[in-house]
């Protein structure tokens, strides 16, 4: 039996390290052994148990998680990192890629996003730790150079790659301005969760990304915006 990957949660509103802390122990082989709501508390978590993965926002009462990015980064160099925040600023993207973060998982998550990033998680590490050399594909994968074979000829179940080329195409068309889940399905003539289902999963594949829009009045709306 493979080892269990220990997984620190870093996030300050405990409603939602909860959800988090449920959807990890949902994914075989991912253990939670601590939740911190602050960067002090993290730090603390970090040095006594050196967990394999952080998963880190990057508002903190105390500080923004991209100081312990360079903290984990300067201290304990095998700790890997995915950051789950509702940050799209340029310039925390910017330090959260060159810190080294394995992903970076925009809010309002879903468990399929949330899931598909852990157990490509995964399989990295498992390569890392179980083998002495790597074949050149494997290398290749390890950098997401290339897609894999098997996203060529067979999408996951429930999801049409004609449906996929429209949506693809309405939020080209769109532009800058990107488009909403209600939005989308309008447009097509679908339900709202179907038009929500394709874009999580093209979140998924990288080919859009999403921001939470807040209006004047209401409730912010999550709105999706093509990959450049």
């Amino acid at each position: 039996m493979s080892q269990s990957i220990e997984v620190l949660i870093v996030e300050d509103d405990l409603r939602i390290a909860e959800i988090h802390r449920r959807f990890t122990e949902k994914i075989k082989g991912f253990q939670v052994v601590g939740t911190a709501t602050t960067g002090a508390e993290a730090k603390e978590w970090i040095e006594l148990v050196q967990p394999q993965l952080v998963l880190l926002d990057v508002y903190l009462p105390d500080m923004r998680g991209i100081e312990l990015v360079g903290f984990i980064r300067q201290h304990f160099q095998d700790i890997d990192i995915i950051m789950v925040t509702a940050a799209s600023e340029v310039d925390i993207v910017r330090h959260a890629l060159r810190g080294g973060a394995f992903d970076y998982i925009t809010k309002p998550l879903t468990f399929d996003r949330f899931k598909n990033s852990l157990e490509s998680y995964q399989s990295k590490w498992e390569q890392l730790n179980q083998n002495d050399k790597l074949s050149p594909d494997q290398i290749e994968s390890l950098w997401h150079i290339g897609q894999p074979r098997i996203q060529e000829d067979h999408s996951p179940k429930g999801i049409d790659s004609l449906t996929l080329d429209k949506i693809l195409g309405c939020i080209s068309s769109i532009g800058q301005s990107g488009i909403t889940a209600g939005m989308l399905s309008k447009e097509l003539g679908v339900s709202s969760s179907t038009a929500r289902r394709y874009l999580e999963y093209l979140i998924s594949q990288r080919k859009i990304y999403a921001e939470l829009i807040y209006g004047q009045v209401g409730r912010p709306e999550r709105r999706y915006f093509q990959t450049q």
